[in-house]
């Protein structure tokens, strides 16, 4: 039995085969601190979990070290301009990083997708092909050696991150794709289009494998879990679905919200699920039965964006009234709200860390917020036009904003 260890804040998921088929477990580190005995810590995980031999066992401590390490970093950062990169002809539609924050690549009207070296600024590839617009772009994170790019002209292309050549044009929608996604084993990537359908693709042969049907309206959000098993997809049907990535079949319909879903996520164990709504409300579902259990109110407006934590543990909603608020997971209570943009915020986002949050909005900056305070640490003022797309890499030590100014701005 092969076992592999991967590290995925806060905690560390085992893949492993058995009787010829694949399984994953993971083993939350939740009760972690930077002072913890990890050796110790370790042996207690070792007891309760018989997949973890001797041969694996400095690997995970290992992995729970740099984990403590990230703990113990003081955060007083702040976070200047480091470069302004005229991206594009036309406007941005979105930005991505790579896993480790080295290359990062922005998607534009222009009909491109270009990849970007994060500590030079330098453009290092245009990947060109599509004939509409380059809407929905991702890696393959953890790996990031390939990036796929969904465009309005029905078609999904999956290139080489490092020659910018193309592998497959993926074809089968009757119209524009919005959202692309791959598995965390890189073998999988999703497409969600207007059509109302999404698609499943085998990265390796280039062809379709499955076609996930039930939606009544586009497809606007889709993401796998972290183990890949399963897939979300949010819709402007109202309602968000949890599929089987192994036979596209659909497990539960979340249905409550009444309104289009503008965003949906699996929290880091794929136990819960949270989805934000037209409606201008969020509400939290169980990944596993697909049950509702609690909404969360407040907003006076649309919801745009929600994102957990890595911890899973708090939820923060970015609205059209112009702010953001974040919820305790458990208690289903408002914890802080984040107040001082002067209009809609369209994306939020945690540091790695969950310490921090970062909001971007149409009144052209993007602000840094204290998650436990709810206090505005940093305005990142600087574009000529609203900022749609913020991003930390995966240290949460640089920061990307995209705005309708065409250009996107490095902060470290």
């Amino acid at each position: 039995r092969r076992l592999l260890l991967r590290y995925y804040p806060p905690g560390v998921i085992l893949e492993y085969v058995q009787s010829g088929e694949p399984k994953t477990k993971s083993i939350d580190l939740l009760d972690l601190k930077p002072d913890t005995d990890a050796v110790a810590l370790v042996e207690e995980i070792q007891k309760e979990e018989p997949l973890i031999t001797d041969s694996c066992k400095e690997h995970l401590i290992s992995l729970v070290q740099r984990l403590q390490e990230k703990l113990g970093e003081k955060e007083d950062h702040k976070f200047c301009l480091f470069k302004i990169l005229r991206a594009h002809l036309l406007p941005l539609t979105n930005v991505a990083f790579n896993k480790p924050g080295s290359r990062f690549i922005t998607g534009s009207y222009d009909r491109t997708c270009k990849v970007w070296d994060t500590a030079s600024g330098e453009e290092l590839h245009t990947l060109e092909g599509h004939r509409n617009v380059v809407y929905a772009i991702a890696f393959n994170n953890p790996y990031g050696d390939k990036i796929a790019t969904g465009s309005f002209d029905k078609t999904c292309r999956l290139w080489s991150t490092e020659t910018g050549k193309c592998y497959h044009t993926f074809r089968g929608h009757g119209a524009e794709i919005v959202c692309v996604s791959f598995n965390p084993q890189s073998t999988l990537v999703a497409t969600g289009s207007v059509d109302s359908t999404a698609k499943l693709w085998d990265v390796e042969k280039g062809e379709e494998v499955a076609t996930l049907r039930g939606h009544s309206g586009e497809i606007v959000v889709l993401s796998f879990n972290s183990t890949g098993d399963r897939i979300l997809t949010g819709s402007f049907d109202h309602t968000a679905a949890v599929w089987d990535a192994g036979t596209g079949r659909v497990l539960h319909t979340l249905v409550g919200h009444r309104g289009e879903i503008s965003s949906a996520q699996f929290n880091w164990d794929s136990s819960l699920i949270v989805t934000g709504s037209m409606d201008k409300t969020c509400m939290l579902w169980n990944a596993v039965t697909g049950t509702h259990i609690a909404t969360l109110t407040g907003h006076s407006d649309e919801i745009f964006d929600v994102c957990f934590d890595y911890a899973g543990q708090r939820v923060v909603t970015a609205s059209a009234d112009g702010s953001a608020r974040i919820y305790n997971a458990e208690t289903k209570k408002c914890t802080a709200k984040l107040e001082g943009h002067r209009g809609d915020i369209s994306k939020v986002c945690f540091n790695p860390k969950g310490n921090r949050v970062l909001t971007a909005s149409s009144d052209q900056t993007a602000r840094l917020w204290d998650a436990a305070s709810g206090c505005c640490l940093q305005v990142l003022e600087g574009h000529t036009d609203e900022i749609f797309s913020c991003a930390f890499n995966y240290q949460g030590d640089i920061i990307i904003t995209g705005s309708k100014d065409n250009t996107c701005r490095i902060w470290h």
